[in-house]
């Protein structure tokens, strides 16, 4: 089958989550990737869950990749990693800034062995300013990026976004700009270096607030489920929980209105447009909870959907795994995996008529390809067997 991404190698030397989640993606388009992980593995191997070096955390952001484990610190290591990337199309890092360099493998080192090497640097904080030496954590860029200042409730202690959004932020915008690069060496057979980090991508992410800032209309606060720009838009308590809405703009307002019996909203001065709405959605929120506490979730989302107002169920993981809908779009496939047996993982969000993606490949054992991928180029079994009593390289259960 042919991908996008078929014939075009990838070496991720990143850990955790920005990183690999990047590169899996271009595992799912077809990409060759090799993983490139220290002595002892990816730290994420060992999370909650892990049996060994193996962990769920870790199988979920390293499908469709082969795993090798290199010793860095030792200038064999080093030169082999040029053997490597001399060969390979894009490499994804997300070490320290300076620290690749401090190697001898930053981007001017490995152009100077590959002119057309794509080069992708994923940080805490970018490579320069006071921050660059820090350690990237999707926490600290959360808090530092304002995303916790306006998650949660009012007048309740900062609270995280339920997802590591600057971490898969940053991936997504990592991938956005190699593939970017990618079409520009088809073109000029040139790589370039491309970064973004943790704090970017979250600020990034801020559509709606740095515009509300921007604009003059103050510190953007948080708003528990509620929208900045549009009301109503948020969860609504029904006598049995809560569920969705989406009255967005002016005809849906309209339309829920009358769907729940109060069409004398509509010509209230205070609900008269969105800006009027937003601004006294506290007590527009109460009004409509007056309503639909009288009766359960399922009464008003039938209610809702048939007078085509925008809303649905608030589902746990659980119900998400088994709405019909998920299920229709086969948001789960599942690979056999030595340890872990039958492993079930997220499928790629998108579809290609042409160039499909998919789950072609469980994730790797620590080390599990280290002498497949140093036969391809060109180390014999006794090299690598003398590399690997030395400490050099690590192999794992097929080893040589």
């Amino acid at each position: 089958m042919i991908q996008a991404l078929s014939g075009v190698r990838v070496l991720d030397l990143s850990q955790v989550m920005a990183g690999p989640y990047c590169t899996m993606l271009l595992g799912d388009l077809g990409a060759d990737v090799i993983k490139v992980e220290p002595p002892g593995g990816d730290s994420i191997r060992r999370t909650a869950g892990s049996v060994g070096t193996e962990s769920p955390g870790f199988w979920a952001v390293n499908r469709n990749k082969r795993g090798i484990a290199l010793n860095l610190k030792d200038p064999r290591g080093r030169d082999l990693l040029r053997s490597l990337a001399a060969r390979t199309d894009i490499l994804v890092e997300n070490y320290r800034p300076a620290i690749m360099e401090s190697f001898g493998l930053g981007y001017e080192d490995l152009r100077k062995v590959n002119p057309g090497l794509i080069y992708a640097s994923i940080s805490g904080f970018g490579r320069t300013g006071p921050y660059a030496g820090r350690g990237g954590f999707d926490l600290v860029a959360q808090g530092m990026s304002g995303i916790m200042s306006v998650t949660g409730e009012e007048g309740l202690p900062p609270m995280k976004c339920g997802l590591p959004i600057t971490d898969l932020g940053a991936g997504l915008f990592a991938l956005q700009a190699i593939l970017a690069a990618y079409i520009h060496r088809l073109s000029t057979g040139e790589g370039q270096h491309v970064e973004t980090s943790l704090l970017e991508a979250g600020i990034a992410l801020s559509v709606w607030e740095s515009s509300q800032y921007f604009s003059g209309r103050g510190i953007p606060e948080p708003m528990g489920s509620a929208h900045r720009m549009a009301a109503p838009y948020q969860a609504i308590r029904c006598s049995d929980g809560y569920i969705t809405l989406g009255a967005a703009n002016q005809r849906g307002w309209e339309r829920f209105t009358q769907a729940i019996g109060r069409p004398d909203l509509i010509s209230r001065p205070e609900y008269v447009d969105d800006t009027q709405r937003v601004r006294n959605r506290r007590r527009l929120a109460r009004e409509i909870e007056g309503v639909t506490v009288t009766r359960p979730r399922a009464h008003w989302l039938q209610v809702l959907d048939e007078a085509d107002v925008p809303c649905g169920p608030i589902l746990n993981y659980g119900e998400v795994f088994a709405d019909p809908q998920v299920r229709d779009l086969g948001m789960v496939e599942e690979v056999e995996h030595p340890i872990g047996g039958h492993v079930r993982v997220v499928r790629p969000a998108v579809r290609l008529s042409k160039t499909p993606v998919r789950v072609a490949r469980r994730s790797p054992l620590y080390g599990e390809h280290t002498a497949e991928v140093l036969r391809e180029i060109g180390y014999g079994d006794e090299e690598t067997r003398s590399l690997a009593a030395a400490g050099v390289v690590i192999l794992g259960n097929t080893a040589v």
